[in-house]
């Protein structure tokens, strides 16, 4: 055994040898005997010459860093799209964060089946989906929500942020107008928070806490985001009269909202296994899909988009809101944009040289046509219009705010006020009339007498009587003139502006509990 560990041990060993010879220093060269030297004699040294300094060297100009696009959602957050938690699949994050109570009834099966009959259908909106669920997600997780509620913008408008239903809910949740109201959504000239991704996503979630702290339950909650809080209650009331429990599936309630909650189970149910359905969902990581950019000055819509790198259908579907060509700084502060975009359009937005926005608003300072208001901001009356959107007949009330060119009388940015408040109230241009009607006189009357009487054309005279100006009544003959009201007669229009695209269906949705109106009960 001895032997053996020497025979291996003397390789080795052989080896370090070797290694310490290589890397020892050589000796010191030999110095060999010299005689001493002779004395020298002493030489003056030369005078040194002057030596000019050199110039110093010009300073090396640094180039400046260009500027990158920071998230004000997540201002402290930087996405690292390697990282372990990035690459996450969302959609396993949203299935770990399912929280409400299933439910299983033959209408769930119905909607199974009526999806998975759809792969196209679910293919495109779950791919227009993955655009806005992970903020949903993120947001839920702030306030410790189920996620089943990020599924719900499939139900309520197919994910579309511009979808307008019947009954005029707009956006991805689908708040008709005074609900939005109520939950501070901006709606006026300029904008509509209805359709804004964060604004409506932050009031329907507010929305949806008021009613589970209402029903203190999750089905109840969403059957009253659908019907209506007021309905809700009164059919839990009848329930309980009747002995049955006051849940979900002892309601008696309207067919929409019947199968309301078991679409969003059938949806749930695909998200969990959608292998079981023959369907596939698109791939999609758990980082933002879009970072929300800050803008400080007022800039057009296409422009923005230009900057940014992407079609105007594309910035449009993160920033559906603008009901004009121009996005007001005061307003709208931020756009969102997809995480490359933002950079692109942060280094090209601080190169751009030339005007950011071409329009303006413009507040009429007394009721005009449309054709005075025009020569005053300087375009045509039919331009004016259009942009407007503002009917034939109709005057512009004082007070209302206008979309025209920026020229070089007026080159401020729109104030917040303007940006908040702009609403535009039209009235009927001419007075509105009323049909009268009476009997000639006991000797007749003419056409021309009566049109004196009463300050009219007697051709309008004629017309409305069928006859002719030159002739006369009989005595007794029924007589018609159009005379107009008294002016505090004629009621002012407010105008509602929308987006050209009108696409969804969703029942009107009431307000909170302390400010519900009966018409939405």
């Amino acid at each position: 055994m001895t032997t053996t560990l020497l025979r291996l041990a003397l390789p080795a060993l052989a080896a370090l040898l070797m290694t310490a010879c290589a890397s020892a220093p050589p000796p010191p060269p030999a110095v060999a005997d010299t005689p001493p030297l002779a004395p020298q004699p002493v030489v003056e040294p030369a005078p040194a010459p002057v030596v000019q300094p050199a110039p110093a060297p010009a300073p090396v100009k640094v180039a400046e860093a260009e500027p990158a696009a920071i998230d004000t959602l997540r201002p402290q957050v930087r996405i690292d799209l390697n990282d372990e938690t990035a690459r996450t699949d969302l959609w396993s994050r949203v299935r770990q964060g399912f929280a409400m109570n299933e439910l299983d009834n033959d209408l769930v099966r119905k909607w199974e089946q009526w999806y998975a009959a759809r792969p196209d259908y679910v293919q495109r909106m779950t791919e227009r989906g993955g655009r806005y669920l992970f903020h949903i997600v993120e947001e839920l997780a702030k306030r410790n929500m189920p996620t089943e509620l990020a599924l719900l913008p499939f139900i309520e408008s197919a994910y579309n942020p511009e979808a307008m239903s019947r009954a005029k809910a707009s956006g991805m949740w689908q708040f008709v107008p005074g609900t939005g109201r109520d939950f501070a959504l901006k709606q006026n000239v300029f904008r509509d928070d209805r359709r804004d991704v964060l604004a409506s996503t932050r009031a329907a979630l507010d929305y949806l806490q008021t009613l589970h702290t209402m029903f203190g339950d999750w089905q109840l909650a969403l059957a009253a985001y659908n019907w209506g809080q007021g309905n809700v209650q009164r059919a839990l009331t009848r329930s309980q009269k009747a002995g049955l429990p006051g849940d979900y599936t002892n309601l008696r309630m309207p067919d929409e909202t019947r199968n309301y909650l078991p679409k969003l189970q059938a949806v749930k149910n695909i998200v969990l296994r959608p292998e079981a359905f023959a369907l596939a969902l698109p791939v999609l990581q758990n980082h933002p899909y879009f970072l929300s950019v800050p803008i400080q000055r007022d800039i057009d819509v296409d422009l923005a988009a230009r900057l940014a790198g992407l079609s105007l259908d594309e910035f449009r579907q993160l920033n559906p809101q603008m009901n004009k060509p121009v996005i007001l700084a005061a307003g709208t502060p931020q756009v969102l944009l997809p995480y490359d975009n933002a950079n692109t359009f942060v280094r090209a937005l601080s190169h751009h040289k030339g005007t950011l926005a071409s329009w303006t608003a413009w507040v009429a300072p007394k009721t005009l046509k449309p054709a005075e208001a025009a020569r005053h901001v300087g375009m045509s009356e039919p331009q004016l219009r259009e942009v407007n959107r503002i009917p034939s007949g109709m005057l512009v009330k004082v007070g209302s705010t206008l979309l025209v060119p920026r020229d070089g009388k007026r080159t401020e940015d729109v104030s917040e006020h303007v940006a908040d408040n702009a609403m535009l109230s039209l009235a009927p241009d001419r007075p509105a009339v009323q049909r009268v009607s009476f009997k000639a006189g006991k000797k007749g009357d003419s056409v021309a007498a009566v049109a004196r009487r009463y300050k009219l054309n007697p051709a309008q005279v004629a017309q409305w009587n069928k006859t002719t100006p030159q002739a006369s009544f009989k005595p007794g003959q029924p007589i018609v003139v159009m005379l107009a009201k008294a002016p505090a007669a004629a009621k002012s229009v407010r105008v509602a502006v929308r987006p050209a695209s009108t696409t969804g269906r969703r029942l009107s949705k009431p307000a909170p509990a302390a400010r519900t109106r009966a018409a939405q009960n």
